[in-house]
């Protein structure tokens, strides 16, 4: 029997179903998602070949290794770097830079990146302690780019922190380039500096703990569920973090109390995420039971090397809508029942992944500063200067547009074709032939009264023809030129 926590709850009946059920079938499905990656993996990129991914279990007091498989091998972490995120965030928050509750300001540049994210519009206004839910749940991706702009004025400035830190832990197989984990080939890390990260989040910021394990937000009407398949599935999981890419496949950063002792493990390159979560509560069931502790995980030697492309196995065959959807599938994929040909192989942990959904308390979250709050917002700044100093001046959603400014009508007459046309205006269907009639003169009005010689008529009509012909393009011109004008100097004043 285990614990189930009183944060959710599951339905009975599914529970049994799920520990009963014969895991040969997930088993042999694995297997042949697996083949199936891996030939074509071999078609697309014969120079790249499945390994058995890397991982590592700590013990979190000491630090000291339970079990591990090449743990200092270099991995694109995907978006576990967000644990780096949230940790230069604390810790500014602990040097009195920012609290919890500074507006952090959305800029362009966050509302540009790519999903998972939350979308909201530039100008928006979020605080640091909501962004930092967010990034944990969502694993917002914008969110990621504006705590960082927020903490240290510039996506590029932040990274540096980020590795200044990760120096300061120990932390030799990483280099970090963007707060979120987006693909770059130089932003990596491995098994072993994500445990140290890890502990170090849970024994210097002991009070944000509660960060890493919220199994749902929600946000006005919409409940978001955490993609960490461990919470509330196994027993004591109490965290932390989630990530994938096509390059990286699927990783994760997973602590567990149980009976006083408290573990991490990590995992980076499973083919799933219902793998990634079955072989994540193995290593946590073999590290609660090992009685025995190793080495110090910080004393490792450096394994050296690039990441690999672990693209061509695992996205290969997969549409874009599978691959933005691939972080939920644990939670999607049913139970599969064993096929006859296939004996059953009793896995505590494939049983795990097997559960239902669980269904959690989500914790609400908002947009928008704090009511009362009246201190700096935080943003996009030049690097060295103070939170407040933002150099971003898109107005926020709320305010609404100036409306564009309108030709002021007594300007026309500055025109003469405008001055022209608007003065002949007003004088309805008579106007064309009294204009005529003054244009032409005495003649056009004396060939009304008497009748006219072929030869008269024939002067009267050329003159006719010139003033049709030569008059009005001097008339028009100008006018057309004050109409083009008019939405031009509006245009120019809306900026747009």
């Amino acid at each position: 029997m285990f614990f189930i926590p009183h944060r959710f709850r599951l339905p009975t009946g599914a529970v049994l179903a799920a520990l009963c059920v014969a895991n040969g079938g997930y088993i042999g499905a694995a297997q042949a998602r697996h083949k199936h990656a891996k030939a074509h993996a071999h078609a697309a990129a014969s120079s790249v070949h499945y390994a058995p991914p890397p991982y590592i279990s700590i013990d979190v007091p000491t630090g000291r290794i339970i079990e591990a498989r090449n743990p200092t091998h270099a991995w694109y972490p995907a978006s576990v770097t967000k644990l780096m995120t949230v940790y230069v965030a604390l810790q500014a928050v602990q040097e009195g830079r920012l609290s919890l509750n500074t507006p952090l300001i959305v800029s362009a540049r966050a509302a540009r990146m790519k999903p998972s994210k939350m979308g909201f519009a530039p100008g928006s206004l979020v605080t640091l302690d909501n962004a930092l839910k967010m990034l944990m749940v969502k694993s917002a991706n914008d969110l990621a780019v504006t705590v960082a702009e927020g903490v240290s004025g510039s996506v590029e400035a932040f990274a540096d922190e980020m590795n200044q830190t990760a120096a300061k832990l120990g932390m030799r197989e990483s280099h970090f380039m963007n707060p979120n984990g987006l693909p770059d080939s130089n932003h990596y890390s491995s098994p072993r500096d994500m445990a140290i990260l890890g502990r170090a989040l849970l024994l210097n910021f002991p009070q944000y703990a509660g960060l890493f394990d919220i199994g749902a937000m929600k946000l006005n009407d919409q409940v978001i569920p955490n993609h960490n398949g461990l919470l509330g599935r196994y027993p004591g999981a109490d965290g932390m973090k989630t990530g994938f890419t096509c390059a990286a496949g699927f990783n994760l950063v997973a602590s567990a109390t149980r009976g006083g002792r408290k573990v991490i493990v990590v995992i980076m390159g499973d083919l799933t995420a219902r793998i990634r979560t079955a072989h994540a509560a193995d290593l946590l069931d073999r590290a609660f039971a090992a009685s025995q502790l190793g080495e110090s995980a910080a004393e490792l030697p450096s394994a050296g090397g690039a990441p690999p492309d672990m693209h061509p196995e695992i996205c290969g065959g997969r549409s874009p809508k599978a691959v933005l959807e691939a972080e939920s599938e644990d939670f999607n994929s049913p139970i599969q029942a064993a096929p006859d040909a296939m004996p059953a192989v009793p896995k505590e942990g494939a049983a795990i992944a097997a559960l239902p959904r669980p269904v959690f308390d989500p914790t609400p979250v908002y947009v928008g500063g704090e009511p009362g709050y009246q201190g700096p917002i935080a943003g996009p700044r030049p690097a060295n200067s103070p939170i407040g100093a933002i150099a971003y001046t898109t107005p926020q959603p709320q305010q609404a547009a100036p409306a564009p400014l309108q030709p002021d009508p007594k300007a026309l007459p500055m025109h003469r074709g405008a001055k022209k046309q608007h003065a002949a205006k007003p004088a309805g269907p008579g106007k064309k032939k009294s204009t005529t009639a003054t244009k032409n003169g005495p003649k056009k009005a004396a060939a009304k009264k008497t009748p006219a010689t072929k030869a008269d008529a024939k002067k009267a009509d050329g003159s006719k023809t010139h003033a049709k012909t030569a008059t009005p393009p001097k008339s028009k011109k100008p006018a057309n030129k004050a109409h083009r004008a008019g939405p031009a100097a509006a245009g120019q004043a809306t900026g747009n």
